[in-house]
């Protein structure tokens, strides 16, 4: 059982533009566009933001430089830490190594070598630690307290959670009429806590909806009170989490209509349908 407790406060609208001010001009402005192809096949309009443009080939990165941005002189040149097993990993990395903040990454030891090899190519030290991500993520927080090291959560960080906010705010920008639905994949929360922060209050009328894979559905299980109940592994690796955050579970509580439940092979068609209807 979760035995944790949080006193940290949900970033608000204000925060989420602030990290959007402190990002002008360090990650990309990503495309919002309207998948035709997708949207004919489908009989709806499909609007997709393609940060799988981003220098990353991640949204994460929005949330790790935020974090980054407001450490202080003596935070910065101490150094921080992540656990990560991908992407998170790669964004603190780039962003630290931008700034000139030295960034230790742990990721499990069965972490694939290409992730661990582009991670070290950003500049970052790669420690690879235990069998899971949770036992990286305690080691992680003991050697950051042992080193005197800032640890920058992958998305249970209000600062993260504000940065990844930032895509809606573009996002709604981009568009010309309202949308009647926002679909967003969950981990363990932080993009969709930041985008549904963002979205509730510039267009609250919106249905908001979580993404789970059938394999890893944890925030939905925590948020119906049920026990966490996962396989071994999902096509949508990025999303396989086991343990959401407290914080991103309390905003997604109180701002998400729906969290639907995906099976791998529906996963796989979508990949198929984005490749050969949306060329993406």
């Amino acid at each position: 059982m979760d035995t944790r407790t949080t006193d940290m406060l949900p970033p608000t609208l204000a925060d989420i533009e602030a990290a959007a001010d402190r990002l002008d001009g360090h990650v990309l402005k990503t495309p919002t566009i309207e998948l035709r192809g997708l949207s004919d096949h489908l009989g709806c309009t499909v609007i997709a933001k393609l940060e799988n443009l981003q220098r990353t080939s991640s949204f994460k990165e929005r949330g790790a430089l935020n974090k980054l941005q407001q450490l202080t002189d003596e935070q910065a040149k101490a150094g921080v830490i992540a656990m990560s097993a991908g992407n998170h990993a790669q964004g603190v990395a780039y962003h630290a190594a931008k700034l000139g903040i030295a960034a230790t990454i742990v990721m499990p030891q069965d972490t694939p070598f290409t992730k661990v090899t582009r991670t070290k190519s950003f500049g970052a030290e790669v420690i690879l630690h235990g069998e899971t991500l949770t036992q990286a993520t305690q080691f992680a927080r003991e050697k950051a307290a042992s080193d005197a090291l800032t640890f920058v959560h992958p998305f249970d960080d209000p600062d993260v959670i504000a940065g990844q906010g930032t895509i809606a705010l573009e996002m709604l920008a981009a568009l010309d009429e309202p949308l009647d639905a926002m679909i967003v994949p969950i981990g363990g929360g932080g993009l969709l806590s930041g985008m549904a922060i963002a979205t509730r209050a510039l267009q609250p009328g919106i249905e908001l909806v979580g993404v789970q894979s059938a394999e890893f559905p944890s925030m939905k299980q925590v948020l119906n009170n049920e026990p966490v109940v996962t396989g071994t592994g999902s096509l949508a690796e990025g999303i396989a989490v086991k343990e959401p955050g407290l914080l991103t579970r309390k905003i997604i509580a109180q701002h998400v209509d729906n969290i639907e439940i995906v099976p791998d092979s529906l996963i796989e068609r979508a990949i198929y349908d984005l490749s050969q209807r949306a060329k993406l």
